[in-house]
């Protein structure tokens, strides 16, 4: 069954960006084939927003499944995004990230580009949460502005329309909307119903930043070195299940309607055609009240899930220093410094 293309939402630039997209991290479970099959299966049923990265080791796959259905659709109809990887952390690199991601890709321009990780730390494909990169530092906003600023760069020339960040806090934007030329026009973020970053969310509303969710089902396909035995189930959550009961539906639809009527692009990932079919129809057709959404505010269980623990430099002792949770950001020696 074929859904219709999505409705948008109006960005500060006065492009207009799908409302619902489809993510391509395959965790440890897809290959790079399963993925671009998924992402054929997407645009077949009507998704136009595809959510890249050039960590994810499947672009090159994917720019054939774009080369093919550019050749029946309009560049115009499509939003791409991709990232620039913690490797990258250097103009040059930054910039040569990004031409390679284009070149994979088969397109002329890539509508936004991120910086995935405000960090400048590597680390090898499916590595522990306790593996550390011996070069890995804090955030350094110098270092960062530098790769902003050659990213500013590409889109003077053409090749990038809008910026992003990604994984970042209050205290990091701020200082980047001190200081860029090209403010970010997306800030990429952990967002389901029971981790809603109400104060994140806000600050993006309210400096014209759209925010974009991942994980918005709660990550239930996420690697196992990424799991805990404390996190939540998002699909579980008594106020989702609730809310999915009187309406008849999945609990991963009012994940999805959940974020979609919060003002938030989530980027659900699938590689079955009737789940694809159902996140984005459901997404987009299931009407949540005003009451439904105050409901789901009791869902909040400020359950982070993507954690980050590899980035951590010598010193930091927990992986909230890389998410400066009291207002400040840690140096070398963590909080302690």
């Amino acid at each position: 069954m074929h859904v219709t293309t999505p409705p948008h939402r109006l960005l500060s630039s006065g492009h207009a960006m799908p409302l619902v997209g489809l993510g391509t991290f395959g965790s440890d479970r897809y290959g790079s084939d399963d993925v671009s099959a998924a992402v054929r299966t997407g645009i077949d049923v009507g998704y136009r927003l595809i959510d890249c990265a050039s960590v994810y080791g499947n672009e090159a796959h994917i720019g054939l499944v774009l080369e093919e259905a550019l050749a029946k659709r309009s560049r115009e109809e499509f939003f791409v995004m991709s990232k620039v990887w913690n490797d990258a952390h250097s103009p040059q690199r930054a910039v040569a990230s990004v031409e390679r991601s284009l070149r994979d890709l088969r397109l002329d321009y890539l509508d936004a580009v991120f910086v995935h990780w405000p960090f400048p730390a590597a680390h090898p494909p499916k590595a522990e949460t306790d593996a550390r990169d011996p070069d890995a530092t804090p955030y350094d906003h110098a270092r960062y502005l530098g790769v902003w600023q050659a990213l500013e760069g590409l889109v003077d020339r053409g090749l990038v329309r809008h910026l992003g960040t990604s994984n970042t806090t209050i205290p990091k934007l701020e200082l980047l909307l001190r200081d860029a030329r090209i403010t970010p026009t997306l800030n990429e973020m952990e967002l389901h119903p029971c981790f809603q970053q109400p104060e994140l969310f806000r600050f993006c509303v309210d400096n014209s930043i759209q925010p974009v969710g991942y994980s918005p089902l709660g990550s239930p396909s996420r690697p196992e070195r990424d799991r805990d035995p404390e996190d939540v189930i998002d699909l579980e959550n008594p106020v989702v299940v609730e809310v999915a009961q009187a309406h008849g539906v999945h609990p991963a639809v009012i994940c999805l309607a959940w974020a979609v009527t919060r003002g938030q692009v989530p980027i659900p990932f699938s590689v079955k055609r009737e789940q694809l079919e159902a996140n984005l129809r459901g997404a987009l057709e299931t009407v949540l009240s005003a009451s439904d959404i105050d409901r789901l505010r009791g869902a909040e269980r400020n359950a982070r899930l993507i954690k980050g623990q590899v980035f951590l430099w010598q010193g930091a002792e927990s992986w909230l220093e890389l998410w400066d949770v009291d207002g400040t950001i840690p140096g070398h020696e963590g909080y302690a410094s």
